[in-house]
């Protein structure tokens, strides 16, 4: 009984920390359409979306050096103070990032500051996962791994759910205009997040190092050089490269397809209003989470490998066929218009920011027969030399009627039970095949390379390749699919189903 407690108090405060750190580095890509309009200069708004998204993925890019720095640390001083610093240095950066001065007020300066806050965080998430996950793993009995390291892996997808939920309330309680301004409340997640990692800290500091570490550390048999020991020796570095290519890199682009990519796909492509693309991905989060933990129970009992496996298979085959469905269910049904009733008309006026004249947009709102909605939005722009330039109507914030709505979700909810396939049995599968004294190190670096660069890198290459081919809005799919097609080739042959070393070795 004791022995089960204890194990529930450390996955609490493992997860716990672990979770605010995943929604301190999401909340940055939550809010990457608002942040673009912050941080970078007026009059292109794919250019700073671009802009935007690429600092997003710098926090990706710097994660696996951040797993070298500090899975070289717990590796040498223990798993726990390393983890806490971690904390410390996500929270402090991710509350500091709400601080930084718009564009308009400090110029360059302004995305120059976010993006090195945005380092700072992609190398203290770069430590957190690899001294969790092995936190967990070594108080955990071996033929229970999975199923205990299993709760660790729902906190990236808590993390996100909270942060949706986050934004989602402050959204919704002010204006759109108060939202958006330069100290508006799209700043009040970053704020929030001081008041969670100090409520983190406080449990962490009461949590004992890990019994195997404090073994291995008494008996004088920890590492001296973590990162000669990983990487120099043949062996140890033949199985980062298997666990990188065999696993985390097609791991890492489910995670984001299904989740970051679907999100931004919703919002950007199918131009889904904000609080039904959000509710959105809640319900179908909510619904999918559970099953992390299920997969990393099945793991325990058949095997890592295939479980991870299929989920990438059922990426590969479905993902087109399902966002394409996306596509067909938000498309304004043309042949309703004639029987739509207006809802009222918006019209808003602003200066161009280089002075050379104003910008008028008129939106409406049209309410079709089948209970869907869209805003058909006009912008015309008045030059001081007396031109007037139109844009053609768009399309924009589609509302889906009650039926398209749940099958949205519901297709949603697949993509994300891809993720649980491929991420729930990842950490015991990572724990198990590097030894006690390199482990931090050795498991953080394919684990952060595959999530950072190969996952990190799909909502950007994404939107690159459909800025790039405009013909087809699917195109940015083919980056996931050809990352998950390799790894899924590769693991086929030579992951092993069963790796079950001695965790006290």
């Amino acid at each position: 009984m004791n022995e089960t407690r204890n194990i529930r108090k450390v996955i609490t405060a493992s997860s716990l920390g672990t979770m605010i750190e995943w929604y301190d580095f999401y909340i940055f890509g939550m809010l990457a359409k608002t942040i673009s309009t912050q941080f970078f200069p007026e009059g292109n708004s794919t250019a700073a979306l671009l802009s935007t998204l690429a600092i997003f993925a710098a926090g990706f890019i710097v994660r696996p050096f951040g797993a070298l720095v500090f899975g070289r640390l717990g590796d040498l001083i223990g798993r726990k103070y390393t983890f806490l610093l971690t904390l410390v240095l996500m929270g402090g950066s991710t509350f500091l990032i709400g601080l930084v001065p718009g564009y308009k007020t400090i110029g360059i300066a302004a995305p120059l500051l976010v993006l090195l806050l945005r380092l700072v965080q992609g190398l203290a998430l770069g430590g957190e996962y690899g001294g969790a996950a092995t936190y967990v793993a070594e108080h955990a009995p071996d033929n229970r791994r999975g199923f205990y390291t299993s709760w660790i892996q729902t906190t990236a997808t808590l993390g996100l759910f909270v942060a949706l939920g986050v934004i989602m309330v402050v959204r919704t309680s002010m204006p759109d205009d108060q939202f958006n301004s330069e100290w508006g409340g799209w700043r009040y997640p970053f704020w929030i997040s001081i008041l969670l990692v100090i409520v983190s800290v406080y449990i962490r500091m009461k949590m004992e190092e890990s019994p195997v570490f404090k073994q291995l550390k008494a008996a004088g048999k920890t590492s001296a050089n973590p990162l000669r020991e990983s990487f120099r020796k043949r062996a140890n570095f033949k199985m980062v490269l298997l666990a990188l290519f065999g696993a985390a890199m097609g791991q890492g682009v489910i995670w984001y397809t299904g989740q970051f990519y679907a999100q931004s796909f919703l919002e950007n492509k199918c131009f889904i209003g904000f609080e039904q693309s959000r509710t959105i991905m809640l319900w179908a989060i909510a619904f999918a989470t559970p099953f992390f933990v299920v997969f990393g129970w099945l793991s325990d009992k058949i095997g890592r490998k295939w479980i991870m496996l299929a989920g990438m298979l059922l990426g590969i085959l479905t993902y087109r066929p399902i966002f394409q469905a996306f596509l067909d269910f938000s498309k304004p049904r043309l042949e309703l218009v004639a029987g739509a009733r207006s809802e009222g008309t918006k019209e808003k006026t602003a200066e161009l920011a280089d002075g050379r004249g104003r910008v008028t947009t008129v939106s409406e709102k049209l309410q079709l027969p089948d209970g869907s909605s869209f805003t058909t939005m006009r912008s015309d722009t008045l030059y001081r030399a007396g031109t007037l330039a139109s844009s053609p109507t768009l399309y924009r914030e589609v509302e889906l009627p009650s039926g398209l709505y749940w099958k949205t979700i519901g297709l949603v909810f697949l993509l994300i039970l891809y993720v649980t396939m491929v991420y729930g049995p990842i950490a015991a599968f990572l724990v198990e095949i590097f030894p006690t004294r390199i482990r931090y190190t050795s498991m953080s670096l394919p684990y952060h390379i595959g999530n950072g660069v190969f996952g990190g890198l799909v909502p950007f290459i994404g939107l690159l390749l459909t800025t790039s081919f405009p013909g087809d809005d699917l195109v940015g799919l083919w980056y996931p699919i050809g990352v998950a097609a390799l790894c899924f080739i590769i693991g086929a042959i030579y992951l092993s189903n069963r790796v079950d070393p001695d965790v006290n070795d």
